[in-house]
């Protein structure tokens, strides 16, 4: 886990920043009417594991599934009526691009959007169906970018950047204002950060009503473009940010959010790509919460350091668009880190009935067998051996040592 040490300086009410605590309020009257005022709620189980009464913003449950509706409207709205003619631009991994796809057609706005090639399918056809002319450019989120500033300077459409443009941090911005409404007593805000929109915004907003507030952005480790630069203090971009999180894959900080977030953001915190699935899983099982691997980072950030956050934490759901293939891989992953999942290879005699009584053996052990593959043929094997390939769930780690030294005491060959 990486840090960043030294406190926040200035205020949001001064002209040094690019976004202000009047900026944001007033983009708060705009969306009246436009998005949801998203439920903050107890999480008793995540309460306990971090140490510190903790509450989760549900912006997974915004319009369009993220946060990102909101600065796409107030962007767009306060565009000129010549620049709304000439239609919007915008480019995204898919949460960005459904919330320009609503805002354009709510305001009357014609939009396209770039995607990666590979975007996930339910994103893309989500896009479409909020009334975006979808276009698949590249195999990254830069590509698409690239594409979506060609389109730009071919036919006049004005680009709505995903964060970096002082209108969209002020409309993201109108989380925090409903944070403080709905917990006015928080200590800590937890909230993921990719190009640093939704985190400048939040703390433009907390910190200029309740400077006391602690801010904390979370990375994923493998996309943590924000550490090295507020060490360089200016962005500084990553070769490859690579990280399930597709929400906050982001190779460089925004120019805009860099300078309030250097201000006004106390800690960058770093989370692996275990602990983002191992968050996942408990949003889902123990929040029933549905949440994508962005949307989980604040979650991984207070599981992987409990007891080190002054409370009450709020940490943000920032979205809920997960390709159900995606979940279904990250939610293996996470039951595996937990303890919860294990693959395992036994070598047995190949004769009737042996198959029976190693089932035998992991049954009275308590394992549950999910699935299984018998194999006689491998060069690897002698001629009177087979093997089989086992995935069990089983009740955790312990257990799963418990497993193990069973399938060793009866005699079996394990191989993980």
């Amino acid at each position: 886990m990486a840090r960043r040490v030294g406190g926040p300086g200035g205020t949001p009410a001064s002209g040094t920043f690019p976004v202000t605590l009047g900026d944001v309020l007033a983009a708060q009257r705009m969306l009246a009417g436009v998005c949801r005022t998203t439920p903050l709620v107890v999480s008793r189980h995540l309460s306990a594991a971090a140490g510190t009464p903790v509450r989760l913003k549900c912006e997974n449950l915004q319009r369009t599934g993220s946060f990102k509706v909101r600065g796409a409207y107030v962007r767009i709205a306060r565009l000129a009526p010549d620049e709304r003619a000439a239609g919007v631009v915008a480019a995204s991994a898919g949460n960005h691009a459904q919330g320009v796809a609503l805002a354009a057609s709510l305001l009357g706005v014609r939009s396209t959007v770039f995607m990666p090639e590979g975007a996930p399918l339910p994103k893309l056809a989500a896009a479409r169906a909020y009334g975006a002319e979808v276009r698949l450019q590249g195999r990254s989120l830069d590509d698409a970018l690239d594409a979506a500033r060609a389109h730009a300077r071919e036919t006049g459409a004005v680009l709505i950047h995903p964060y970096d443009h002082p209108d969209v941090i002020a409309g993201q911005g109108t989380v925090g204002l409903e944070i403080l409404e709905q917990c006015p007593e928080a200590g800590t805000v937890v909230v993921g950060m990719g190009g640093g929109g939704l985190a400048a915004g939040i703390a433009v907003a907390v910190k200029g009503l309740r400077p006391d507030v602690r801010i904390v952005g979370v990375q994923a480790a493998g996309a943590a473009a924000y550490p090295p630069s507020l060490a360089a203090g200016h962005p500084v971009a990553l070769r490859a940010p690579v990280t399930m999180a597709d929400g906050i894959r982001v190779g460089r900080p925004g120019d805009v959010p860099f300078r309030i977030v250097a201000r006004l953001v106390d800690e960058v915190r770093t989370v692996s790509e275990d602990e983002l699935a191992a968050a996942l899983l408990l949003c889902l099982e123990r929040a029933k919460m549905v949440v994508e691997p962005a949307g989980a980072s604040p979650v991984a950030a207070l599981l992987s350091a409990p007891g080190s956050f002054a409370g009450p934490v709020v940490a943000v759901l920032s979205g809920g668009n997960v390709d159900p293939l995606l979940l279904q891989a990250v939610l293996r992953h996470g039951m595996a880190v937990a303890g919860r999942y294990l693959s395992l290879r036994v070598r047995l005699t190949d004769r009737p009935g042996a198959l029976a009584a190693l089932l035998e053996v992991l049954s009275a052990a308590g394992a549950n067998v999910l699935d299984i593959s018998h194999v006689r043929t491998d060069p690897r094997l002698g001629l009177a051996e087979a093997e089989v390939e086992l995935h069990l769930e089983t009740q955790g780690r312990e257990h799963c040592a418990e497993l193990d030294a069973a399938l060793r005491n009866a005699g079996y060959p394990v191989l993980h």
